[in-house]
């Protein structure tokens, strides 16, 4: 017979087993999504672990109590079977083990003879191919419970909505006595019969001292509620994500904790209710925990369901304008190459970059500003000037290493790459951050529980950014929500808005020790919106997801790393202070990096008594001078504020007998750009517009056009005239002889 047996074995082998449905479990292997087999079914692969031990020895008890003691056949069952139909003329029991249960589900057939005698031998093989205990984990995991609902883990989620490691004796009751009976059972009939059936088992096993009597009590005076649930759906966007990224793992173990995807979904949704009035129908939310870069929770829209507004596009994963937040990056790499600290001054005065010309939010200009202020204020100008001395080249290559995907080529961007010319994803700023709040640690974000992968890479030092974190953690700055209820409840954390142009994107992305925060708000379409702003749409948002998910973090904050010293600087200049200075605060800098040189605000200049003439070293007269203290501002800052008329002490003009031609700080031309080719309208008197730096002791500037005297002017003022077609060498000489010189081609069409 061993033979026999091993002759059939070889030539009818026991077929493939099912598939099983793909799940997605949060972090603690809570169910969060489900997606359908390859057959239509709900059945949730679940191992021997994670069933609760009442459910298996109660399924145990009713269906074969001899499991661990038969080879897959139960002789003794089979003699009582057919003893007690032949003598009650019917059948009263029946004599099928759990293996062969197992048999049947893997080879459905209709109830005869042969077929018992195929599902016997079919058991058998089972129990040399498997152990008991897998065979019971098949079991478990195969067993029909109404429609299409297969397994004790899809039904404990679809009844009772609980894990199957949690379910108690009332329940385990009724997941073992449904497979029998699973249409008359279903629960959609009402829980009446179910809840006769149930207590008819639980009698029986007080009867048999299956279990204490205070347990089959409680058991019994237990109210079934019990209904057919629809499927988990409650991740989708990630869900679909992380199914192509292992589409053959039945059950993917995400990083998502249930407890803040389900507080951070009421939020979004609640916003969303109140957004959809200004016509703004998306937004996207990434949480991460900063210490291991896990995503905790993950929004890519607030009604999936959203079939006219595309909510079934994950926004976490869309490229979108980041409008500002790119900003706290090229501060740091200025700090970090020594260019600037939090208090040193900046320039915020009108630029020209080969004719790309950024201006501020509000157009305005506000002259010299601290760096802390720039940041906080979220000013264009210093920003792009920033990046342009950091090196354009240098910061996208940090964008690459720090995972941003779509960076184009530098040539293609250029330096409107830190106002949001280029696309970013919701979870690539949610990585950067991370990497702020890590002190310059960037790490990928991390969505499986099993991802043990470091790759990780310092992209800044932890210097730099400890000074970007304090300076973004000030809260007198223009960015702050306009509701009171916004502005009144403001969590300790450090963060950063963003609205891109046209108002299509807002951002808002900050950061505490614990978690970092990505919200972004806006259309899908790309519809732009008036009220659209990162401060007034993204940032409450932020705000009431901070409040919710970590109340009362400023208990623990950063402090300043060794890597970084306080030094006393100029409060005029933010330098450490020279001759001149009387003002000192205290400001970080980072020692052997950031700039040592002394504050030079002022400067010392010759005058005659009067104050009409200043004098040079080569000029100076024996007597009749006296020594005054002027402000030493650059040719720029000089003219914004002559031709802003903001006061400032002006020397007087140097001496006009004096024959010494300086070559220093002559006039910077800013307009037309140099080496530019201008195409205007024929016959259209079109004009070109001439402006240039001067420095702030010059009373008049001369422009020539082809070396031919055109037009003295104020400095700040503009001059202009009407070009020809053809070649144009332009030049700008101030009064004290200093000259520049630019060509421009002039074509018409």
């Amino acid at each position: 017979m061993f033979v026999i047996f091993l002759l059939l074995n070889f030539l009818f082998p026991l077929r493939i087993l099912p598939g099983y449905c793909q799940v997605i479990t949060d972090k603690d292997e809570n169910v969060l999504h489900a997606f359908l087999s390859q057959d239509d079914k709900w059945r949730m692969k679940s191992e021997l672990g994670e069933i609760n031990e009442t459910l298996i020895k109660t399924i145990l008890y009713k269906e074969d109590k001899y499991f661990y003691h038969h080879p897959g056949i139960n002789p003794v069952a089979i003699i009582r079977a057919a003893f007690n139909n032949m003598a009650t003329g019917r059948k009263t029991s029946g004599a099928s083990t759990i293996t062969m249960q197992v048999a049947r589900l893997l080879y459905p057939a209709q109830r005869t003879y042969l077929n018992k005698l195929t599902e016997m031998f079919r058991a058998l093989q089972l129990e040399w191919r498997f152990s008991k205990d897998d065979i019971l984990e098949l079991y478990l995991n195969l067993v029909p419970y109404g429609g299409n609902i297969e397994g004790v883990k899809a039904a404990s989620y679809f009844y009772f909505k609980v894990h199957p490691r949690n379910v108690n004796l009332s329940q385990s009751v009724i997941l073992s006595i449904i497979p029998n009976r699973p249409v008359s059972l279903h629960p959609k009939k009402g829980t009446e019969l179910i809840t006769k059936e149930r207590d008819k088992w639980l009698l029986r096993m007080r009867s048999e001292k299956f279990m204490s009597d205070t347990l089959i009590e409680q058991a019994m005076n237990e109210e079934i509620e019990m209904t057919r649930r629809p499927a988990p759906k409650s991740i989708p966007h990630l869900a679909n994500r992380l199914k192509k990224l292992q589409p053959n793992n039945t059950t993917i173990i995400s990083t998502i904790d249930q407890r803040m995807q389900e507080r951070s979904e009421v939020i979004a949704f609640n916003h969303y209710r109140r957004l959809r009035l200004k016509n703004i129908h998306n937004l996207a939310i990434v949480v991460v925990e900063n210490k291991t870069r896990q995503v905790r929770a993950y929004i890519g829209s607030p009604d999936f369901k959203d079939v006219n507004h595309a909510g079934q596009v994950d926004g976490c994963n869309a490229v979108r304008s980041p409008g500002s937040t790119l900003k706290p990056l090229v501060y740091a790499l200025a700090i970090d190459k020594g260019l600037i600290t939090p208090a040193q001054m900046v320039e915020d005065i009108p630029v020209n970059y080969d004719g790309y010309a950024p201006e501020n939010f509000n157009t305005q200009c506000n002259g010299l500003v601290s760096a802390r202020k720039a940041l906080a204020y979220s000013l264009n100008i210093p920003a792009v000037d920033l990046l342009h001395q950091s090196g354009l080249s240098n910061f996208t290559e940090l964008l690459r290493k720090t995972g941003f995907k779509s960076v184009k080529k530098d040539r293609e961007m250029g330096l409107s790459v830190i106002l949001g010319g280029c696309g970013v994803k919701t979870t690539e700023l949610a990585a950067m951050y991370a990497a702020f709040a890590n002190g310059g640690e960037y790490m990928p974000l991390k969505y499986f529980v099993n991802d043990t992968s470091k790759n990780n890479t310092f992209m800044l030092s932890e210097a730099a950014t400890f000074m970007v974190t304090d300076m973004l953690t000030g809260l007198i700055r223009p960015d702050l929500p306009n509701n009171s209820e916004s502005s009144t409840h403001i969590p300790k954390i450090a963060w950063k808005t963003g609205t891109s142009y046209g108002r299509r994107d807002a951002w808002s992305v900050g950061y505490n020790k614990k978690y970092t925060i990505a919200v972004w708000v806006g259309n899908f379409s790309g519809e732009g919106v008036p009220e659209l702003t990162g401060a007034d749409m993204a940032t409450p948002l932020l705000f009431e997801l901070f409040n919710t998910l970590d109340y009362n973090s400023s208990s623990e904050w950063y402090v300043a790393p060794k890597t970084a010293d306080l030094r006393l600087v100029c409060s005029v200049s933010g330098k450490p202070p020279g001759e001149y200075c009387s003002d000192m605060i205290t400001d970080y800098y980072i020692p052997g990096v950031s700039d040592y040189k002394n504050c030079t605000h002022l400067r010392e200049v010759m005058v005659s008594y009067d104050n009409k003439i200043s004098y040079c070293m080569r000029c100076l007269p024996e007597a009749g001078y006296k020594k005054v203290l002027l402000p030493n501002l650059s040719p720029g800052v000089a003219s914004f504020y002559s031709s802003n008329g903001l006061d400032f002490q002006k020397g007087p003009s140097h001496n006009p007998n004096c024959t010494r031609l300086f070559s220093e700080n002559a006039p910077s031309i800013t307009s037309p750009v140099n080496n530019k080719e201008y195409l205007l309208e024929k016959n259209a008197a079109q004009q070109l517009k001439l402006t240039a730096n001067a420095d702030a002791d010059i009373s008049w500037m001369y422009w020539y056009l082809n070396d031919k005297f055109h037009v003295r002017v104020k400095p700040g003022e503009p001059a202009y005239f009407i070009p020809e077609e053809g070649s144009y060498k332009i030049s700008c000489s101030d009064d004290k002889g200093r000259n520049s010189d630019i060509k421009i081609e002039i074509k018409f069409y």
